[in-house]
Parts: structure tokens; sequence; C-alpha cells
């Protein structure tokens, strides 16, 4: 078996170098063992900007953060981080600040964590009741050798880190066919009036995709595919613009997750390894929407980690989102496991059609589809989002909550350029 590639890792603890110290201790044994191997490693400390140090144009595979409590060089590190990040936590005194006052904000950053560990069974038990996950020990020798071991165990958390990240290459042989293709825009979020929050009509929504210059859409409804199903039947007289059958199913207690290329209902309520498996067995596509959006209905943290295998695309964009922040958080979550990004308008009025759009190479099934999107460009078109959700809020407060609701004189909204018409068949 040919040697393991070097890593480059970096070592944070909120201490000034050279400073004496419990975390100091570990932190220089540690580096200077992963040196010692082969490994590059970056300190920082207290005093030192680590925005610069850990961008995403610093190459770092692993972020290693050491008593990551805010405010502290490591909590900083955590937000800056693109990479992976693994924490240890040492001392097992209760830090009020952290795990009364301030525990909600300190859970967010902690949700950057991908691994975690403890040097003494006190700090775990102590870490778990405040903030329940899974703490792996690592246990310091008492005197000055006897660090190997304890760089073994951190050598394989941080490759098995790194060996859930995804495969960046795919399949050649269909990237290459489909790169000879036009280039075309997709919406890959939206709701009809199949949908019980949305009062679009099909026909509505696909005149608007066709007026706004979309070559394919996909609907989205909560927990129902017959609208997406109506319009890929209309579409399918139309040449100019194709339909994917998808469904954003609300599973148990973990959240929402978006089958793509579906042809049949998946119903809600499911676990989402459950609901993952029946995407699976439809030859579907799993899209995982609005994925750090607090005030929807989304995986938490050690839910996403526990299916980064299984996602197949991302959504890094939503227009929706209350926040920015909570973009920001997904494209960090896609990039650091290599998973393929995507982007939709999230829909629920017309009018918000085509406000993000993806521009990749025309494809036929999920297969390209997935080839097409590892070289996509997402373009963000402004919508003011208290327009768009008041326009929601007219067209549906009032109404019967079952699908299909009318909206009186419902037309297409304006706006872009229609396409060309495609060509009836894909080389």
């Amino acid at each position: 078996m040919p040697p393991a590639e070097p890593l480059s890792i970096a070592q944070v603890a909120p201490s000034r170098r050279g400073a004496l110290g419990r975390v100091t201790r570990f932190v220089d044994a540690v580096s200077a063992e992963l040196e010692r191997r082969g490994h590059r490693v970056v300190r920082a400390g207290t005093g030192d900007r680590v925005k610069g140090l850990l961008g995403p144009s610093a190459g770092l595979d692993v972020v290693h953060v050491h008593e990551p409590f805010a405010p502290s060089v490591s909590a900083a590190a955590l937000r800056h981080s693109h990479a992976l990040n693994v924490a240890t936590f040492h001392a097992p005194q209760e830090r009020v600040l952290s795990t009364q006052v301030a525990r909600p904000l300190v859970e967010v950053f902690f949700g950057r964590i991908d691994a975690r560990t403890v040097t003494s069974r006190e700090t775990g038990e102590l870490l778990g009741r405040y903030f329940p996950a899974s703490y792996e020990l690592l246990e310091p020798p008492s005197g000055g050798d006897g660090w190997g071991a304890v760089v073994d165990q951190l050598e394989a958390i941080y490759r098995r880190l790194l060996g859930r990240r995804h495969d960046p290459t795919g399949d050649p042989e269909i990237r290459a066919r489909i790169s000879k293709r036009p280039l075309i825009e997709v919406d890959l979020h939206m709701h009809t009036d199949h949908s019980g929050d949305c009062a679009t009509p099909v026909e509505v929504l696909l005149q608007t995709a066709r007026d706004r210059g979309l070559g394919a859409i996909a609907i989205t409804d909560h927990n129902e595919v017959s609208g997406a199903l109506e319009a890929r039947r209309i579409a399918a007289g139309m040449d100019d613009i194709e339909v994917i059958v998808a469904e954003e199913v609300k599973t148990a207690e973990q959240g929402e997750v978006i089958g793509l290329f579906l042809e049949e209902k998946i119903p809600k309520g499911m676990t989402m390894a459950e609901t993952i498996a029946a995407i699976r067995e439809q030859g579907g596509l799993v899209y995982v929407p609005h994925p750090f959006d607090r005030f929807h209905s989304v995986p938490d943290y050690e839910h996403l980690l526990d299916m980064v295998e299984e996602i197949d695309i991302l959504e890094v964009f939503n227009p929706r989102v209350a926040l920015t922040e909570f973009n920001e958080e997904a494209v960090r979550f896609a990039s650091k496991y290599g998973i393929v990004s995507g982007a939709g308008s999230d829909s629920h009025v017309a009018q918000g059609l085509g406000s993000v759009r993806t521009r990749i190479h025309d494809f036929e099934g999920p297969a390209e589809f997935l080839e097409a999107m590892r070289d996509a460009d997402i373009t963000r078109k402004h919508k003011n989002l208290v327009y768009v959700q008041t326009l929601k809020f007219l067209q549906t407060t009032g109404r019967p909550k079952a699908p299909k609701r009318s909206v009186a004189n419902a037309k297409p909204a304006r706006g872009g350029k229609p396409r060309k018409r495609r060509s009836a068949s894909k080389s």
C-alpha cells in the first residue's frame, strides 16, 4: 500500500505562542509529532489574524481548534474556517457564559465542528450534558514521551473525515459528452398550487419560466408530485422547456429533503434514511434545500453529517432565507465535503421565479444532470424578499388549505426574455 499523502493542518489554541499551560503543551507536542511525520502544520494563537490564515486560499485539509469557546481565537477560527474542523476540549470546568448564558449562540459555532475530542472523561461528561454529541477520548501521556499514540488517533480522525469527501471527478465520459451541448439556465426549487402554501397555477408557472428564458425547472411541491407531473405533460408540447419532476418531502423529525427525477409521490413522515431510500428506488437524486435556515424545517448539523455520503446536491443559495449567513454556511459545508452545489428560487409566487439561476449544459436524465451541475455557474438576480413574501401572503391567506387554489386573473409574471426553442433531440 502506498504511503498516505501528507496533510495540511492548522492547530489553533486560545493562548499566545510560547505561553505555558496544559493546552499549549498538548498543541506543541501534537504539532511537533505531526510535522515529524511529514504533515504541514500551521499554528495560530491569540493575537493572530486567523481569517487570512484559514480562508479558502489557505489550502488546509483540517482546522483543529482547542477550547473553542467564545470569545477566543479558536471560536474565530471556526467562524472563518473553510476546511474540515476538529475540536479538542481540555478543561473539565463549566464555563457559565457558554453553557448557560450564551448556549444557543455557542451551539451555532459548535455546529461547524465535524469531529469532537476530549482529553479526559470528566470533560466529555461535562460537554455531553450541555452540548450532546459524540466525543472521542484522547489521553495525553503522563510524561514527556508517548505522544505518538495520541497522534495516531488524530491522524485516524483526520483521514476518516477526509474519506467522507465526495469524489470531484464524477463521470468524465458523461461530462465530455454534454460539454458539446448548449448552455441553459435552470431553477431547481419552486412550488405550484399543488403545494398547500402556494397559489400559483401550473400554467402560469410554465409561462413565466418560458418568458424568463429558463430552459429547465424542477417543480418541488410539498409532499406532492401531481403538479410537477401535470407541468411535465404540458411542457412536452412546448418544446423549449423541460420539467424535472420533484418533491420536497417532510421527514418525521429530520427536516425536509427534495427528490429530483421522481415518478411517484413519496409519503411524508418517514425517517430521513427511509426517504432517501425511496428517492433512490425511483432512480432520483437527493437535493437538500436551505440546509442551515433555522426558520425552515431542516436537518440539524448532526443529521447532515450522518447523511453526507447520500447528498447529491446541496442548496447553497436560496433567496428566501431570512439571513445571508444561512446561505454562507451552506457554501462552507458543500465546499469542505466536496458536495455538488445547487440553487433555487424556492418561489411560491410567479414573481420570484428565476431570482436565482444555475447555468449548465443541456442534459437528459439524472446522470447527465448531476454531471452538468459539477460545472454549474450560479447567478443571482435581486428580488426583494419582503415583496415576494407579501405576494405569497396575499395570494394564500384566507384561502382554503387544500391544494389547487384558484387565483383571480392569474397571469404570468413578465421579466427576462424567452430562450430560443431547443432542438427535439440531444446528441
